[in-house]
Protein backbone atom coordinates (compact mmCIF):
# COMPACT_ATOMS: atom_id res chain seq x y z
CA UNK A 1 0.00 0.00 0.00
CA UNK A 2 1.32 3.44 -0.85
CA UNK A 3 0.41 7.03 -0.11
CA UNK A 4 1.62 9.90 -2.24
CA UNK A 5 1.28 13.63 -1.89
CA UNK A 6 3.12 16.31 -3.81
CA UNK A 7 6.38 15.94 -1.91
CA UNK A 8 6.49 12.51 -0.22
CA UNK A 9 6.35 8.89 -1.32
CA UNK A 10 5.20 6.59 1.50
CA UNK A 11 5.12 2.81 1.51
CA UNK A 12 2.66 1.61 4.16
CA UNK A 13 3.05 -1.84 5.70
CA UNK A 14 -0.51 -2.13 6.90
CA UNK A 15 -0.18 -5.56 8.52
CA UNK A 16 2.81 -4.38 10.55
CA UNK A 17 1.47 -0.95 11.46
CA UNK A 18 4.52 0.84 10.06
CA UNK A 19 5.47 2.96 7.07
CA UNK A 20 8.52 4.34 5.30
CA UNK A 21 8.69 7.69 3.51
CA UNK A 22 11.05 9.52 1.19
CA UNK A 23 10.77 13.15 0.20
CA UNK A 24 10.55 13.41 -3.56
CA UNK A 25 11.38 16.16 -6.02
CA UNK A 26 9.48 14.74 -8.98
CA UNK A 27 8.31 11.61 -10.74
CA UNK A 28 10.68 10.63 -13.55
CA UNK A 29 8.83 7.70 -15.09
CA UNK A 30 5.70 5.56 -14.78
CA UNK A 31 4.46 2.62 -16.83
CA UNK A 32 2.41 -0.54 -16.52
CA UNK A 33 4.60 -3.34 -17.83
CA UNK A 34 3.32 -6.77 -18.76
CA UNK A 35 3.97 -7.85 -15.18
CA UNK A 36 3.80 -4.87 -12.81
CA UNK A 37 3.51 -1.13 -12.32
CA UNK A 38 6.94 0.50 -12.50
CA UNK A 39 7.64 4.00 -11.16
CA UNK A 40 10.85 5.98 -10.77
CA UNK A 41 11.20 9.10 -8.65
CA UNK A 42 13.89 11.68 -8.02
CA UNK A 43 14.14 11.94 -4.22
CA UNK A 44 15.52 14.77 -2.13
CA UNK A 45 18.20 12.74 -0.29
CA UNK A 46 18.35 9.16 -1.63
CA UNK A 47 18.85 9.80 -5.34
CA UNK A 48 16.63 7.97 -7.78
CA UNK A 49 14.04 5.58 -6.37
CA UNK A 50 12.51 2.56 -8.15
CA UNK A 51 9.07 1.34 -7.09
CA UNK A 52 7.34 -1.83 -8.32
CA UNK A 53 3.63 -2.29 -7.59
CA UNK A 54 3.92 0.33 -4.88
CA UNK A 55 6.88 -1.33 -3.12
CA UNK A 56 10.31 0.27 -2.81
CA UNK A 57 12.85 -1.76 -4.77
CA UNK A 58 16.00 0.33 -4.52
CA UNK A 59 17.48 3.77 -4.27
CA UNK A 60 20.72 5.14 -5.65
CA UNK A 61 21.95 5.94 -2.13
CA UNK A 62 21.74 2.63 -0.27
CA UNK A 63 21.47 -0.17 -2.84
CA UNK A 64 25.16 -1.06 -2.38
CA UNK A 65 24.35 -2.67 0.97
CA UNK A 66 21.97 -5.17 -0.62
CA UNK A 67 23.94 -5.84 -3.78
CA UNK A 68 27.24 -6.40 -2.01
CA UNK A 69 25.77 -8.74 0.61
CA UNK A 70 23.79 -10.74 -1.95
CA UNK A 71 26.99 -11.48 -3.86
CA UNK A 72 30.37 -11.24 -2.17
CA UNK A 73 29.78 -13.50 0.87
CA UNK A 74 28.72 -16.37 -1.39
CA UNK A 75 31.40 -15.71 -4.00
CA UNK A 76 34.13 -15.75 -1.37
CA UNK A 77 32.62 -18.81 0.33
CA UNK A 78 32.72 -20.85 -2.88
CA UNK A 79 36.19 -22.22 -3.56
CA UNK A 80 36.31 -21.15 -7.22
CA UNK A 81 33.08 -19.75 -8.72
CA UNK A 82 33.17 -19.59 -12.50
CA UNK A 83 29.54 -19.90 -13.63
CA UNK A 84 26.98 -17.70 -11.89
CA UNK A 85 23.24 -17.34 -12.47
CA UNK A 86 21.13 -14.45 -11.16
CA UNK A 87 17.38 -15.00 -11.04
CA UNK A 88 15.69 -11.60 -11.00
CA UNK A 89 17.98 -8.68 -10.31
CA UNK A 90 16.69 -6.67 -13.25
CA UNK A 91 18.30 -3.48 -11.95
CA UNK A 92 21.68 -5.14 -12.77
CA UNK A 93 23.37 -4.19 -9.50
CA UNK A 94 23.88 -7.82 -8.48
CA UNK A 95 25.31 -8.59 -11.92
CA UNK A 96 27.76 -5.71 -11.55
CA UNK A 97 29.02 -7.02 -8.20
CA UNK A 98 29.35 -10.60 -9.51
CA UNK A 99 31.45 -9.45 -12.45
CA UNK A 100 33.85 -7.59 -10.17
CA UNK A 101 35.30 -11.05 -9.46
CA UNK A 102 37.89 -11.76 -12.18
CA UNK A 103 37.56 -15.51 -11.74
CA UNK A 104 33.93 -15.50 -12.88
CA UNK A 105 33.85 -16.67 -16.48
CA UNK A 106 30.12 -16.44 -17.20
CA UNK A 107 27.16 -14.75 -15.55
CA UNK A 108 23.53 -15.08 -16.60
CA UNK A 109 20.87 -12.62 -15.50
CA UNK A 110 17.44 -14.20 -15.85
CA UNK A 111 14.79 -11.49 -15.36
CA UNK A 112 11.10 -11.85 -16.12
CA UNK A 113 10.49 -8.13 -16.82
CA UNK A 114 12.80 -6.59 -19.40
CA UNK A 115 11.39 -3.14 -18.71
CA UNK A 116 13.04 -3.15 -15.27
CA UNK A 117 16.42 -3.57 -16.92
CA UNK A 118 15.83 -1.01 -19.66
CA UNK A 119 14.70 1.60 -17.17
CA UNK A 120 17.65 0.79 -14.92
CA UNK A 121 19.98 1.45 -17.83
CA UNK A 122 18.43 4.90 -18.14
CA UNK A 123 17.87 5.91 -14.52
CA UNK A 124 20.49 3.83 -12.66
CA UNK A 125 23.40 3.73 -15.13
CA UNK A 126 26.00 3.06 -12.42
CA UNK A 127 24.30 -0.26 -11.64
CA UNK A 128 24.40 -1.23 -15.30
CA UNK A 129 28.06 -0.48 -15.98
CA UNK A 130 28.86 -4.19 -16.45
CA UNK A 131 26.00 -4.93 -18.86
CA UNK A 132 28.38 -4.84 -21.81
CA UNK A 133 30.94 -7.10 -20.15
CA UNK A 134 31.52 -10.06 -22.51
CA UNK A 135 30.89 -12.43 -19.61
CA UNK A 136 27.37 -11.02 -19.07
CA UNK A 137 24.38 -12.81 -20.60
CA UNK A 138 20.71 -11.84 -20.41
CA UNK A 139 17.54 -13.89 -20.65
CA UNK A 140 14.16 -12.21 -20.20
CA UNK A 141 11.64 -14.80 -19.17
CA UNK A 142 10.63 -17.31 -16.51
CA UNK A 143 13.51 -17.96 -14.12
CA UNK A 144 11.89 -21.03 -12.60
CA UNK A 145 11.71 -22.77 -15.97
CA UNK A 146 15.18 -21.55 -16.92
CA UNK A 147 16.71 -23.24 -13.87
CA UNK A 148 14.65 -26.38 -14.48
CA UNK A 149 16.10 -26.60 -17.99
CA UNK A 150 19.76 -26.30 -16.88
CA UNK A 151 22.02 -29.27 -17.35
CA UNK A 152 22.83 -30.99 -14.06
CA UNK A 153 26.08 -29.95 -12.39
CA UNK A 154 26.58 -26.94 -14.68
CA UNK A 155 26.45 -23.94 -12.32
CA UNK A 156 28.57 -22.85 -9.34
CA UNK A 157 26.37 -20.17 -7.81
CA UNK A 158 22.68 -19.23 -8.11
CA UNK A 159 21.60 -15.87 -6.70
CA UNK A 160 17.85 -15.40 -6.30
CA UNK A 161 17.54 -11.60 -6.36
CA UNK A 162 13.76 -11.59 -6.21
CA UNK A 163 11.00 -9.33 -4.99
CA UNK A 164 8.80 -10.35 -2.05
CA UNK A 165 7.33 -13.90 -2.24
CA UNK A 166 4.09 -12.82 -3.92
CA UNK A 167 2.97 -12.70 -7.54
CA UNK A 168 5.60 -13.72 -10.13
CA UNK A 169 8.22 -14.30 -7.39
CA UNK A 170 6.16 -16.68 -5.26
CA UNK A 171 7.46 -19.78 -7.03
CA UNK A 172 11.06 -18.77 -6.25
CA UNK A 173 10.37 -19.50 -2.57
CA UNK A 174 9.49 -23.17 -2.91
CA UNK A 175 11.00 -26.59 -2.28
CA UNK A 176 10.62 -27.65 -5.92
CA UNK A 177 12.58 -24.61 -7.10
CA UNK A 178 15.35 -25.23 -4.57
CA UNK A 179 15.48 -28.86 -5.69
CA UNK A 180 15.97 -27.71 -9.29
CA UNK A 181 18.73 -25.38 -8.08
CA UNK A 182 20.42 -28.26 -6.28
CA UNK A 183 20.42 -30.34 -9.45
CA UNK A 184 21.86 -27.50 -11.53
CA UNK A 185 24.65 -26.79 -9.04
CA UNK A 186 28.00 -28.53 -9.08
CA UNK A 187 29.35 -30.06 -5.88
CA UNK A 188 30.26 -27.22 -3.55
CA UNK A 189 27.70 -24.98 -5.23
CA UNK A 190 25.70 -22.35 -3.37
CA UNK A 191 22.24 -20.86 -3.77
CA UNK A 192 21.54 -17.41 -2.31
CA UNK A 193 17.96 -16.28 -1.60
CA UNK A 194 16.95 -12.81 -0.48
CA UNK A 195 15.03 -13.59 2.68
CA UNK A 196 13.30 -10.45 3.95
CA UNK A 197 13.50 -8.87 7.43
CA UNK A 198 14.76 -10.91 10.41
CA UNK A 199 12.60 -8.80 12.70
CA UNK A 200 9.35 -9.25 10.75
CA UNK A 201 9.82 -12.53 8.91
CA UNK A 202 12.17 -14.79 10.90
CA UNK A 203 9.40 -17.11 12.11
CA UNK A 204 7.65 -17.21 8.74
CA UNK A 205 9.68 -16.61 5.57
CA UNK A 206 13.20 -17.21 6.90
CA UNK A 207 12.30 -20.32 8.86
CA UNK A 208 10.37 -21.68 5.88
CA UNK A 209 13.32 -21.06 3.55
CA UNK A 210 15.57 -23.05 5.91
CA UNK A 211 13.07 -25.90 6.01
CA UNK A 212 12.48 -25.91 2.25
CA UNK A 213 16.18 -25.78 1.34
CA UNK A 214 16.86 -28.73 3.65
CA UNK A 215 13.92 -30.65 2.21
CA UNK A 216 15.36 -30.00 -1.24
CA UNK A 217 18.64 -31.57 -0.18
CA UNK A 218 20.93 -28.70 0.78
CA UNK A 219 23.29 -29.90 3.48
CA UNK A 220 24.00 -26.48 4.98
CA UNK A 221 21.75 -23.42 5.31
CA UNK A 222 22.69 -20.10 6.89
CA UNK A 223 21.10 -16.63 7.03
CA UNK A 224 23.18 -13.44 6.89
CA UNK A 225 21.51 -10.28 8.26
CA UNK A 226 22.53 -6.83 7.03
CA UNK A 227 21.22 -3.24 7.19
CA UNK A 228 18.93 -1.91 4.46
CA UNK A 229 17.34 1.46 5.33
CA UNK A 230 14.65 1.57 2.64
CA UNK A 231 13.21 -1.90 3.33
CA UNK A 232 10.77 -2.72 6.16
CA UNK A 233 12.44 -2.27 9.60
CA UNK A 234 15.72 -1.22 7.93
CA UNK A 235 17.11 -4.72 8.58
CA UNK A 236 17.28 -7.32 5.82
CA UNK A 237 18.84 -10.70 5.08
CA UNK A 238 19.92 -13.27 2.56
CA UNK A 239 19.94 -17.03 3.11
CA UNK A 240 22.58 -19.34 1.65
CA UNK A 241 22.17 -23.01 0.89
CA UNK A 242 25.32 -25.08 0.36
CA UNK A 243 25.61 -28.27 -1.64
CA UNK A 244 28.17 -30.35 0.27
CA UNK A 245 29.70 -27.05 1.38
CA UNK A 246 29.90 -25.65 4.94
CA UNK A 247 28.96 -21.97 4.88
CA UNK A 248 30.72 -20.74 8.01
CA UNK A 249 34.13 -20.74 6.35
CA UNK A 250 35.22 -18.47 3.51
CA UNK A 251 38.35 -17.45 1.62
CA UNK A 252 39.22 -14.80 4.16
CA UNK A 253 42.60 -13.88 2.65
CA UNK A 254 41.04 -13.46 -0.80
CA UNK A 255 38.27 -11.31 0.66
CA UNK A 256 40.86 -9.12 2.38
CA UNK A 257 42.88 -8.79 -0.84
CA UNK A 258 39.89 -8.36 -3.17
CA UNK A 259 40.98 -6.56 -6.36
CA UNK A 260 37.99 -4.21 -6.41
CA UNK A 261 36.44 -1.48 -4.30
CA UNK A 262 33.49 -2.14 -1.99
CA UNK A 263 31.55 0.28 0.19
CA UNK A 264 30.14 -2.12 2.80
CA UNK A 265 31.54 -5.63 2.37
CA UNK A 266 34.91 -6.64 3.73
CA UNK A 267 36.30 -9.70 5.48
CA UNK A 268 35.32 -8.37 8.93
CA UNK A 269 31.74 -7.65 7.82
CA UNK A 270 31.59 -11.18 6.39
CA UNK A 271 32.64 -12.66 9.73
CA UNK A 272 30.16 -10.48 11.59
CA UNK A 273 27.29 -11.42 9.26
CA UNK A 274 27.83 -15.10 10.06
CA UNK A 275 26.79 -14.35 13.64
CA UNK A 276 23.07 -14.36 14.37
CA UNK A 277 20.99 -12.78 17.15
CA UNK A 278 19.87 -15.22 19.80
CA UNK A 279 16.22 -15.17 18.78
CA UNK A 280 17.21 -16.43 15.32
CA UNK A 281 19.56 -19.06 16.77
CA UNK A 282 16.69 -20.33 18.90
CA UNK A 283 14.15 -20.17 16.09
CA UNK A 284 16.30 -21.93 13.49
CA UNK A 285 17.81 -24.58 15.75
CA UNK A 286 17.25 -28.08 14.39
Amino acid sequence: MTALNESWFTEIFQDQGTAFSLQINRKLHEEQTEFQKLEIYDTATFGNLMVLDGCVMLTARDNFLYHEMMTHPALFTHKNPKNVVIIGGGDCGTLREVLRHPGVEEAWQVEIDERVTRNSEKYFPDLCESNEDPRANFFFGDGIQWIRDRAPNSVDLIIVDSTDPVGPAEGLFATDFYRDCLLALRDGGIVVQQSESPLLHADTIIKTIHQDMKKAGFDHVHTLPFPQPVYPTGWWSCTLGGKDKPLRYFREADAADRPFVTRYYNEAIHKAALAQPQFMVDLLAD
